[in-house]
């Protein structure tokens, strides 16, 4: 008479709740950076769009202050001082230059990037597609005047001056003219391009560009 074997019992453990709550922890851990790496590429993103920006508001800065004549009170040092403008805070003055020609200069403007629709504003010189919007400011007997250039993408360009201020200012421009710099005979003009309003994550996204002048 053989002997039945006894059966080994069928075990239907499941996860115990110490290795859910590794796993649920893992892929909280997961997660997190994940967001945060994509918060930082977004901030990478937005940081090196403004930078583009502000290096071709600079650039088109320098081209403006270098096709006026050296003894122009937009871009010569008074007689006596060192330089004329500043990086950091907005300077309104009436600058004489040494060969007696006056003017009241503002060495800062606010500039706004904006894209606009033809359809909804008369600008814009194209009907059937947006135009690259660009507004600076300038002064013009003591009142702030605002000039938008419009460009269109079958490259019309077009302008238009208001006394009334843009929604919004995007960029603050300011610049320096340093006499004799860096040699005697020359003049050092540096622009400074900085984000107005900057929230804490772009608070440092500024450019600087510099040219040497007669």
């Amino acid at each position: 008479m053989s002997k039945s074997r006894a059966r080994k019992p069928i075990r239907n453990d499941g996860f115990t709740l110490l290795e859910v709550m590794v796993a649920i922890f893992v892929l909280t851990v997961g997660v997190v950076s994940v967001a945060a790496l994509a918060g930082a590429l977004m901030t990478t993103g937005n940081r090196s769009k403004y930078l583009s920006l502000e290096a071709t508001l600079a650039s088109e800065k320098l081209e403006d202050l270098n096709r006026w004549p050296g003894d122009s009170p937009q871009v010569c040092v008074p007689t006596g001082n060192t330089s004329v403008g500043n990086l950091t805070s907005p300077i309104l003055q009436t600058t004489t230059c040494p060969g007696g020609s006056q003017d009241s200069i503002a060495y800062y403007d606010d500039v706004s990037i904006n894209f606009s629709n033809g359809a909804s504003d008369p600008n814009c010189p194209s009907s059937t597609g947006s135009c690259f919007a660009e507004t600076v400011t300038y002064q013009s007997g003591g009142n702030t005047q605002y000039t938008t250039t419009y460009h269109s993408p079958d490259g019309v360009v077009t302008n238009t001056t208001t006394s009334t201020a843009p929604a919004n200012m995007t960029f603050h421009r300011s610049w320096i003219i340093e006499a004799n710099t860096p040699v005697t005979g020359v003049r050092r003009v540096t622009v400074l391009v900085t984000l107005s309003n900057a929230g804490p994550q772009l608070n440092n996204a500024s450019f600087q560009m510099s040219m040497v002048r007669p």
